[in-house]
Parts: structure tokens; sequence; C-alpha cells
């Protein structure tokens, strides 16, 4: 499954993020503690945006300049339609690279849709992008091992990947960074995520 059918996956399932019922304290308390570890508060990337503007809305808050990129037209022009001044991309993250150097980064439950066989050229290339002494703050799933699947729970089929845990950590202490938190936050569910900041 190809990032392009995400994008067209998610395209048809936006009401989801509309509906009044969804949790828009979904991964702000991990965004929150992240932002404490950022020294400068200049531009931030949100990867995976979607178009709830959650993360966008507390970013401006911290005072930092955000953007955002997702592969779903339809969460795009949703997100520009609730942020008209802010910077929104429609891009494919396994082939974008981002315009510029960033003191924060944010890829909220959407690094897992990535194939697994270019999860390290994307962490990679987002961790290039990073100021130093920037921060990176993402989720992922928290397996032992790498591992790929897919499931319809939403709807459509999405694809899902994972280095898994270690795989991660490995990851980005090779890229010369360190590991400032991680956390299984939906415990017995293998979600979890991971602070990270570059050297």
């Amino acid at each position: 499954m190809k990032p392009q059918d995400i994008g067209k996956a998610y395209d048809q399932i936006t009401a989801r993020w509309t509906d009044d019922r969804f949790d828009r304290r979904n991964g702000i308390s991990a965004h929150e503690q992240a932002v404490t570890f950022v020294k400068g508060r200049g531009r931030a990337l949100d990867v995976g945006c979607g178009c709830t503007g959650r993360f966008i809305d507390l970013l401006l808050d911290r005072g930092f300049t955000p953007e955002g990129v997702d592969v779903s037209g339809e969460m795009i022009e949703l997100a520009r339609q609730k942020h008209p001044q802010v910077s929104f991309h429609h891009r494919d993250i396994c082939e974008w690279t981002p315009p510029g150097h960033y003191d924060f980064i944010s890829a909220w439950d959407s690094i897992w849709h990535v194939p697994l066989e270019q999860q390290a050229s994307v962490i990679t290339r987002l961790i290039s992008r990073l100021n130093a002494g920037g921060v990176f703050v993402f989720s992922f799933g928290g397996t032992k091992e790498p591992g790929e699947h897919r499931n319809n729970v939403m709807g459509p089929e999405v694809y899902y990947s994972s280095l898994g845990t270690s795989g991660f950590l490995t990851l980005i202490m090779d890229l010369g960074c360190i590991c400032m938190h991680l956390e299984y936050d939906q415990y017995p569910e293998l979600h979890a995520y991971l602070i990270v900041q570059k050297l």
C-alpha cells in the first residue's frame, strides 16, 4: 500500500476528526511535555497534520511559526480553512524534503503509515531538518520487533508499520539524538511515543 493510497483512505474519513466526539486532547500532553525541552521558538513542522489543528494551535500559542504536511488532500483543505495564515503542504513525506530547518517537529499517529522499508529514511530526513537542540516527538507502534500489518477498523483499509521500540531507539541514537522521554501512553495497547532532542 503506497502513501498515496493512505491519503485517499483518509480523504474518505475526515468526518472522524471533525466530529464533536473526537477527543481534541489526544496527544496534547505529549506535545506540551516535548515543548518544554525546546530551546528556540522558531519554525515548527506538524507531519501528518490532519485537519483538527490542535497541534498547530498549541505551537502558535507557544510562540512557534508552524507548518503542516499531510498526504490527504481533504485533510489539508480543511486545515487551510481552519488556519489560513499557516503554510500547509500536500505532500508525501516519503518523497518530500521539508523546506528549511525547524526547532520542533511532530509526527503524531502518522509515521506508522510509512512503508516499513522507508521508515528509517523518513526519520533520518526529518531529524536532518532539526536545528541543534531541536526536538522531535512522534508516536509509533511499540512492538518488540519490526513489523507491518493492515486493517479496516476505520472503514477503508489502512497500512501500518513499525521499526519496533528498540529499532527506533537505535536509529535516533545513531542520528545524534538523545531520548528525552519514552512512554507507552495507552497501555496495554502498543501505542508509544518518543521525545528526542538533537545534540
